[in-house]
């Protein structure tokens, strides 16, 4: 089983002594985002959970628990862009946040730690000239850091399209996709990285640009050293490809204000006033339990094929 910690909400910015407290009870409770009442109680036990995928723009008040993680092997994807203020008004200083990504990677190892540059979108203060010389810094700054960075490009939900609209941004058109692409392309490769594309439909091929999986199945399996059998993870958008996960986060939590977040719904104020509504040991994030509450126990299961790792530690590879 592979814990997603969390594409709705910053687990380790704002909740990761929440966190750690369910690791240390050994569960999580998560609600269904469509049926408010509907819970499922998630063992947490190491023996169960094969990896963590943790998302985050500021993962730095996790690390001082990193020794609570030792039984688990676990992987960042730091979303760490250039916006101002404006776009993202929660945010640390951004010399700050490349500070933490490069602890991190000193800490974990460049392969642990993915960069994130995204979502790319097009603002009269952004345009594509913009994006290029910031990636350029960024780059430079995070050079022997991290080997892969992840792109993707603004999806202007129905949710958030009025938001969107004041601010002034617009998705990206596609020849500017492909300028974008040759840009980051060439700073990418003089920086010892490479640039794939998260959940996008558009063919990048010809800049040396491929698909990638967030939760992938690949990356983990070199991780633990053995096979990680799992399917395709079949709540997310079809041109996704990660494998399947549990994430364990709540929507309407985050209190990083970014004006483009799909997870959001709700004013910047009423979402900080939410993130602020938390129990430390409640076993679900953001609220807690009652009797309306149904809970069903999830049986989660390793999906390590051990098989394959035991005729590896028998071959000495």
């Amino acid at each position: 089983m592979i814990i997603s910690a969390s594409r709705r909400t910053d687990i380790p910015a704002f909740f990761s002594e929440w966190l750690i407290q369910r690791i240390r009870e050994g569960y999580v409770c998560t609600r269904n985002p469509f049926r408010y009442h509907q819970v499922s109680r998630i063992s947490l036990a190491p023996d169960v959970v094969d990896g963590i995928v943790f998302w985050s723009k500021n993962p730095q008040p996790l690390m001082k628990y990193f020794h609570e993680l030792d039984a688990y092997m676990y992987y960042f994807q730091f979303t760490l862009n250039a916006y101002g203020k404006e776009l993202e008004s929660g945010l640390p200083p951004l010399e700050r946040r490349v500070e933490t990504f490069q602890s991190l990677a000193e800490r974990l190892g460049k392969r642990r730690v993915i960069w994130r540059y995204d979502p790319i979108l097009i603002q009269a203060e952004y345009p594509v000239s913009w994006h290029i010389r910031q990636f350029e810094r960024l780059t430079g700054q995070l050079k022997g850091c991290t080997e892969t960075c992840v792109i993707s490009f603004l999806d202007s939900y129905p949710s958030i399209r009025s938001r969107l609209k004041r601010h002034g941004i617009r998705e990206v058109e596609e020849e500017e996709k492909r300028i974008l692409a040759q840009g980051f392309s060439a700073i990418a490769e003089e920086n010892g990285m490479r640039i794939v594309t998260c959940c996008e439909e558009i063919d990048l091929s010809d800049y040396g640009i491929g698909h990638s999986s967030c939760i992938d199945q690949s990356l983990l399996s070199e991780l633990l050293g053995c096979r990680i059998e799992g399917g395709k993870d079949k709540g997310q958008r079809a041109a996704c490809g990660c494998m399947e996960s549990i994430d364990i986060g709540s929507y309407r939590t985050c209190r990083h204000g970014c004006v483009y977040c799909y997870a959001g719904g709700q004013s910047v104020p009423k979402r900080r006033e939410n993130g602020s509504d938390w129990q430390m040991h409640s076993p679900v994030l953001g609220s807690e339990l009652t009797e309306e509450d149904r809970i069903t126990e999830k049986q989660g299961k390793s999906l390590k094929d051990r098989q394959i790792s035991l005729l590896s530690d028998k071959s000495g590879k």
